[in-house]
C-alpha cells in the first residue's frame, strides 16, 4: 500500500490489509469506476479522478490492475 502524505492529510488507495480510521478522521471517496461494456470487455473510468478512460481489457482483473496502477502513479495529484 502507498501513503502519500502531505502535511496532516494522507492519501491512499483504499486497502483494507491496513486501517486507516487508526490514523484518524478519514474520508473514503470513489477515484474511479470498472465496468464492463456491453460486448464482456472491461474498462476503468478513472474520470472522477481527472484520468483517463483505460481499456478495453479482456478480464476485469485486468482492468483493476490498470485501474490501481494508474492510481498509484497519480495518487500524490489526487
Amino acid at each position: 500500500m502507498i501513503l502519500h502524505i502531505k502535511g496532516d492529510q494522507v492519501t491512499a488507495i483504499y486497502d483494507e490489509r491496513l486501517d486507516l480510521h487508526r490514523l484518524g478522521e478519514t474520508t473514503i471517496r470513489r477515484a474511479s469506476h470498472v465496468e464492463p461494456d456491453n460486448t464482456g470487455h472491461w474498462s476503468a473510468d478513472l474520470g472522477v479522478s481527472s484520468g483517463p478512460r483505460l481499456g478495453p481489457f479482456a478480464k476485469r482483473s485486468e482492468a483493476l490492475f490498470a485501474e490501481q496502477n494508474w492510481l498509484e502513479r497519480h495518487l500524490n495529484e489526487l
